[in-house]
């Protein structure tokens, strides 16, 4: 399971049915769980902890210290979950002290080639980065969001669930659940309604989800005014709340 030419740190610790290719380089603190393949050439470096059933295809790069200048060599971490799928060329990087230590990567998603992951950012699960997609230090992915090729998402914003990122969008500010967002700088417009039906959402949820949309976006009100209607009209609605919540927490405002 393991190629000759590989180079395996001693401590490093694999788990079943591993599958390492020639000239792949493996470093000390590199645990990797059962079933995941590594592609020729690949590098995975620094304290990761990769899950179950992953694949890491040939030339990715994972693990390397943050392109941070502030980093002086801490001990912080890049942790994978299971059933990834992390193309050629991939760049995913460790966390920093200051922005809390880690990089985390959740399940189930998919990095096409060249897709960088910077420090501290934290993907959800069931996520698609189209080719050449990046994203910059501490940004928060949500889970089943799909970023187009070529789009770009600025340090410490954030994309919320279900959200489509055309390619070639430059992202700046946070993109709340269940839209598209598009442009340069990127405006939210119009909802991912293929994505909802897709992922099984009921239609009653999808009416208020665009009750919501249409009350933040297309009503002229001021954001609070906007998000106090929603509460109010449609506040019962889990995936309404997530909405809401994602608005109310957010930093570098949003996309409107």
């Amino acid at each position: 399971m393991i190629h000759s030419t590989a180079i395996i740190h001693p401590a490093a610790q694999l788990g079943h049915d591993v599958h390492v290719g020639p000239y792949a380089v493996i470093g000390e603190h590199v645990v990797i769980g059962d079933r995941t393949t590594i592609g020729p050439h690949a590098v995975i470096e620094g304290r990761t902890t990769i899950g179950c059933d992953n694949r890491i295809f040939q030339f990715a790069s994972v693990g390397a210290i943050p392109q941070d200048l502030k980093y002086r060599g801490e001990e912080t971490t890049l942790r994978i979950g299971d059933r990834n799928t992390i193309r050629e060329f991939v760049t995913l990087h460790l966390g920093t002290e200051s922005g809390g230590g880690q990089t985390v990567i959740g399940n189930g998603n998919l990095f096409m080639a060249y897709c960088h992951v910077a420090h501290d950012c934290h993907v959800g699960n069931q996520v698609i980065m189209a080719n050449g997609s990046t994203l910059a230090g501490h940004v928060e992915v949500g889970d089943h969001a799909i970023l187009g090729g070529l789009s770009a998402i600025h340090q410490f914003a954030r994309v919320g669930a279900h959200v489509m990122i055309s390619g070639g969008a430059m992202v700046n500010q946070d993109i709340p659940p269940y839209t598209i967002a598009q442009g340069d700088r990127a405006r939210t417009v119009g909802l991912n309604l293929v994505g909802l039906k897709r992922r099984g959402f009921p239609p009653e949820t999808i009416a208020a989800i665009k009750l919501a949309y249409r009350l933040v976006f297309r009503a002229g009100l001021r954001l609070e005014e906007a998000l106090t209607r929603i509460t109010a009209e449609v506040g019962s609605v889990p995936e309404v709340l997530a909405f809401v919540e994602f608005i109310r927490n957010s930093q570098r405002g949003i996309a409107r």
